[in-house]
């Protein structure tokens, strides 16, 4: 991987739920994170990247929340997320309980998963209202960037990738 060999300090971490956050999974060898309650210390991270996750957190005010807290000032979350809902609102289509049940607002949907075969159910379709979202309740300044070169082969539906920086 690119990052991991030009990247001094350069980590990564998956959600495993039947392993504790902040350790690693045994099989794997990959650490295990919940973007709402990161493990890491605070200002750790210049740079912190999601991919196409944000639509399967349960409580995604407390992920930006977390991700702005581990920033560093002048670090940046670079993001994508399929904003499913354009111009519309964004939608929570699942939530957890009091007692951390999984309760249906919509029909269940799933994403495909690279480390559980069931997938992933998506929790948010997310329409453009994600930026003033992520700056309401992070601080971060956010910016949509809608990236669209055939030359490249980068030609979809889902190209926006937003951009965050911590003052």
């Amino acid at each position: 991987m690119k990052l991991g060999r030009n990247c001094p300090g350069y980590s990564y971490s998956h959600y495993f739920p039947d392993v504790p956050v902040g350790k690693v999974h045994r099989q794997r060898g990959e650490l295990c994170e919940s973007l709402e309650a990161l493990t890491f210390a605070d200002k750790k991270f210049d740079l912190f990247i999601t991919q196409d996750v944000m639509e399967h957190v349960f409580d995604p005010a407390a992920a930006f929340r977390e991700i702005a807290r581990v920033l560093k000032p002048g670090g940046m979350h670079i993001l994508t997320v399929p904003l499913v809902n354009k111009c519309k609102p964004s939608r929570q289509r699942a939530a957890r309980d009091a007692d951390g049940n999984i309760q249906h607002i919509a029909e269940p949907t799933y994403h495909g998963n690279p480390i559980d075969d069931r997938g992933s159910l998506v929790t948010m379709d997310w329409g453009y209202d994600i930026v003033e979202f992520v700056r309401n309740e992070s601080g971060l300044s956010t910016h949509m960037v809608a990236i669209d070169e055939i030359e490249r082969g980068i030609r979809a539906e889902y190209i926006e990738v937003l951009v965050c920086l911590k003052p």
